[in-house]
């Protein structure tokens, strides 16, 4: 039989550390008060447990070699306060990292990077107060992060927020920690896979309607995020007191704000328009069903088909287009069913925008004239009547004033010679009345008026004089 030889040093390297306890490929140190990583460990090592220990800086040199299979390495509970640039060179392979209740304070810039293949990364219960916006960068494949019970006052939106996300995250929580304000903004636009794994309760939220309506619209979809921990949600009042509530009871008393609803979608002829499917988990098979359970299948005469990230994408839209469409999105392991009610206005939005345009010329037409019988009202030069008497003679009233008098002036017989002013007597028992008024238009006018009078009554005044203050008074001479 033929010996297997081995050189001694490789076979070193198959036997268990003397401090640990060795199962297959399993390599427990844990709770041996070691205060470095024992040394030589076996190369076939693929889970390594250090977790309470005494070991309070993890150094680039804690590996002298590539460990090529470990890929769950445990260092919770170890007072670790120090984690070096380096320090993470050689286990690039690592797919779970416990790094929890220690007592790290800061997370610099690329400490993570070489971790390409890191998918759990646990930083929980610790004392970090500043994370670099770069700490993370590299890390493709990390898809949950555990922030939570930490010293953090930011939000970190550079981690799920487009364009600077890390492209598999699903799951972000920074729950009890000193977070104050949230990007709501931001918050408000994400994926439903993304937003059903961010947990951000028991923070010293500052309260405002914002941060209710952005919850409430997670309760109602169901998302993990809110209704797990739908009573951890609190926010601080405004005022001194500095009341602490719940996020959820912000629609009573406390704020009164407004109870959320899950809007509808609305188009208008001829528009293009794409339906969303915002699933819980991500990369689902989605598939739809247009208003009278008709399938959108390919190839078909259809003005709908389902595009390649699963939206549903209408064509133009018709006004038969309107109804509720059904998103079914399945996986393997879950279903999830979506519904959009469609309301398609019976116009172009053309003529939307003209019809707004007719609407607010409307409008600006009435505020105009309601402004110019203001500045009537107001504005308009006092009369005579209000005026003071300064300059004037007596007897230069207007002529105006002399139509309104009753009675002929008979204080200066030398000033109403002057004037020139004829008075003439209307007889009214030959004229037919209406209303109590005198009739101008009767047969005997011309005759009982003297001729300056019957001109000006036949030529300027014919018809307004019966309207005039003058016909009122059928026993009172008219001044001319």
């Amino acid at each position: 039989m033929a010996l297997l030889w081995l050189p001694e040093a490789a076979a070193s390297t198959l036997n268990c550390h003397k401090t640990c306890i060795c199962a297959s490929n399993i390599v427990s140190c844990s709770k041996m008060n070691l205060t470095t990583v024992p040394t030589g460990l076996p190369l076939y090592t693929a889970v390594l447990d250090l977790s309470y220990n005494e070991i309070e800086r993890l150094r680039s040199d804690w590996t002298p070699g590539k460990l090529p299979k470990l890929h769950n390495l445990l260092l919770s509970h170890n007072g670790l306060n120090f984690l070096s640039i380096e320090a993470f060179l050689y286990v690039k392979p690592l797919r779970y990292l416990d790094l929890s209740s220690n007592n790290l304070e800061l997370l610099d810039e690329f400490i993570f990077e070489p971790l390409v293949n890191l998918e759990v990364l646990l930083l929980y219960n610790n004392h970090i107060s500043q994370i670099n916006r770069a700490a993370f960068i590299g890390m493709i494949n990390l898809q949950k992060l555990y922030l939570s019970q930490n010293q953090i006052s930011r939000f970190p939106d550079e981690l799920v927020k487009e364009k600077s996300r890390l492209e598999k995250i699903s799951l972000l929580d920074v729950s009890s920690n000193k977070i104050k304000i949230l990007p709501i903004d931001e918050l408000q636009v994400l994926p439903g896979w993304i937003r059903n794994g961010l947990y951000f309760h028991n923070n010293p939220l500052l309260c405002h309607c914002d941060l209710y309506t952005l919850l409430a619209h997670w309760y109602i979809r169901k998302l993990n995020s809110a209704v797990d921990f739908k009573d951890d949600y609190t926010c601080i009042m405004p005022g001194p007191q500095k009341n602490k509530v719940g996020v959820f009871g912000l629609s009573g008393d406390n704020m009164n704000c407004s109870t959320f609803k899950e809007e509808d979608e609305e188009a208008f002829l001829e528009q293009r328009l794409i339906l969303g499917c915002d699933t819980k988990h991500r990369n689902m098979l989605k598939t739809w069903m247009m208003p009278g359970n008709v399938v959108v299948t390919p190839g078909s005469n259809q003005t709908a088909r389902v595009l390649p990230d699963g939206r549903l994408q209408i064509n133009p839209v018709r006004t038969e287009d309107s109804g509720t469409y059904t998103c079914f999105a399945t996986s393997e392991a879950f279903n999830e069913t979506m519904y959009v009610v469609l309301k398609v206005h019976n116009f172009t939005m053309n003529e939307a925008g003209e019809t707004l345009n007719t609407a607010y010329t409307t409008l600006v037409g009435c505020l105009s004239s309601v402004v110019l019988v203001l500045m009537y009202l107001y504005l308009t030069p006092c009369r005579c009547f209000c005026c003071p008497n300064k300059g004037k003679a007596r007897g230069e009233d207007s002529i105006h004033s002399s139509m309104l008098s009753v009675t002929p002036t008979h204080e200066d017989p030398a000033l109403k010679a002057n004037l020139n002013r004829h008075v003439a007597f209307i007889d009214s028992k030959n004229l037919q009345g209406q209303n109590g008024k005198l009739n101008p238009n009767g047969d005997e006018d011309d005759d009982d008026l003297d001729a300056e009078a019957g001109s000006l009554m036949k030529g300027k005044r014919k018809k307004s004089v019966a309207e005039s203050i003058s016909s009122v008074f059928s026993d009172t001479p008219m001044v001319v």
